[in-house]
């Protein structure tokens, strides 16, 4: 199957549809108090896989195969599948790289779905990090990834603009910015990028200009952090009109200081600057001293809920200099997220499984267990 029909892509969606949920399975079924049975029928019905230009981390079979390999939990549970996966992601990996490669040949400038962590390439790496850290197209992705950040002219009016720098908006608003933006966040920014290349270097898997790469992007982010009041924090986007507006800014996983903050951790870790850790980290520590902007965060979820800055924060705490500056505001974020009403919907990126998923290290005292937020590379 290769489009995204919306019959299928309804149940292949690992952010809304039974994938996400497969993942609550599967992580109870790993801690002992769930049976793998449940998460056999979760999958049951998927469906004929989604393997054409939709697919991604988030949808089809790449997103099957990230389930799979967290069901396999180190053993060779579901590997005739996950082989015939490993396949199918390795020639879909290829004709994205080769059509990116192209794109960037003709001067012209990418879209979201090139790149990012949901429908991009950088989250096809997340994924072959894990299940091919090896291989010739993980290097691929990464070489490509090194080929984004090179700055670029604007083929209209002649600026320079960041290489990740895209025409549309960073939403529904076509008016929000006039001439396209590059934007920041961890879900469809440049952070992603950051992060999977940081993660990759710390695993030792590296490409020429992969650490010059990491260095240009943190650069960027940088010259546009901005001091609010002593506490710092980064627009979600840049246009020309400058930065983006700058209401109290919600501490997200996918756009908030949080998501950024360990795209930087780790980036840092990687080029061994102890200062710019501190930094990130600091930064972080502001945020969740900052009443207000606490305040903004109304559901569990984790894409913009409490439940993202729970598990951003234990992520940040284990490579943390002193991890307890952090695991002390735990309890805090943890009422929060009792006191937030749960999610209208199921899924895993904003429903009730990923709230769960969020919240059930917290509860039972322990550090972060398994690795299921490794598609929203905080690992």
């Amino acid at each position: 199957m290769t489009a995204a029909d919306p019959s299928l892509s309804s149940r292949q969606s690992l952010a809304h549809g039974p994938l996400g949920i497969a993942l609550l399975s599967i992580e109870r079924a790993r801690r002992g108090v769930g049976d793998w049975y449940d998460v056999q029928r979760v999958l049951a019905g998927v469906g004929p896989l989604i393997d054409g230009r939709d697919a991604s981390l988030f949808l089809g079979a790449p997103a099957m195969a990230f389930v799979l390999h967290l069901a396999a939990d180190g053993t060779d549970r579901y590997g005739a599948a996950l082989s015939t996966l490993d396949g199918i992601v390795a020639g879909h990996t290829n004709r994205r790289l080769a059509a990116a490669h192209a794109r960037i040949d003709a001067g012209r400038q990418p879209s979201f779905a090139e790149y990012d962590l949901f429908r991009g390439l950088t989250g096809i790496g997340a994924l072959l990090l894990r299940r091919a850290p090896g291989g010739a197209e993980l290097k691929g992705i990464l070489e490509y990834l090194v080929r984004l950040t090179e700055p670029v002219t604007d083929p209209i009016n002649g600026e320079p603009r960041p290489g990740w720098w895209v025409a549309h908006a960073p939403a529904g608003d076509t008016t929000a910015t006039p001439g396209g933006h590059a934007n920041a966040g961890l879900a469809h920014g440049i952070t992603g990028p950051l992060a999977l290349l940081a993660l990759a270097k710390r695993a030792g898997i590296t490409v020429d200009g992969h650490q010059i790469a990491i260095v240009r992007i943190c650069r960027w982010l940088d010259k546009i952090r901005q001091r609010d009041h002593g506490r710092l924090r980064w627009p979600r986007w840049i246009s020309d009109g400058g930065p983006a507006p700058a209401p109290p800014s919600t501490p997200s996983w996918c756009y908030g200081t949080p998501g950024l903050v360990r795209a930087q951790q780790l980036a840092a870790i990687a080029l061994g600057d102890g200062d710019g850790k501190g930094m990130a980290e600091q930064a972080l520590l502001y945020c969740l001293t900052d009443p207000v902007a606490l305040g903004t965060m109304t559901d569990r979820g984790l894409c913009h809920g409490v439940g993202g800055l729970l598990r951003t924060v234990q992520r940040v705490a284990q490579d943390a200099d002193d991890p307890t500056d952090f695991t002390q505001h735990l309890d805090t974020i943890a009422k929060q997220f009792l006191a937030t009403g749960p999610p209208p919907e199921d899924g895993f990126l904003v429903g009730r499984v990923g709230a769960a998923l969020s919240f059930q290290d917290i509860e039972s005292g322990s550090a972060p267990q398994g690795q299921w937020d490794a598609c929203l590379l905080l690992t």
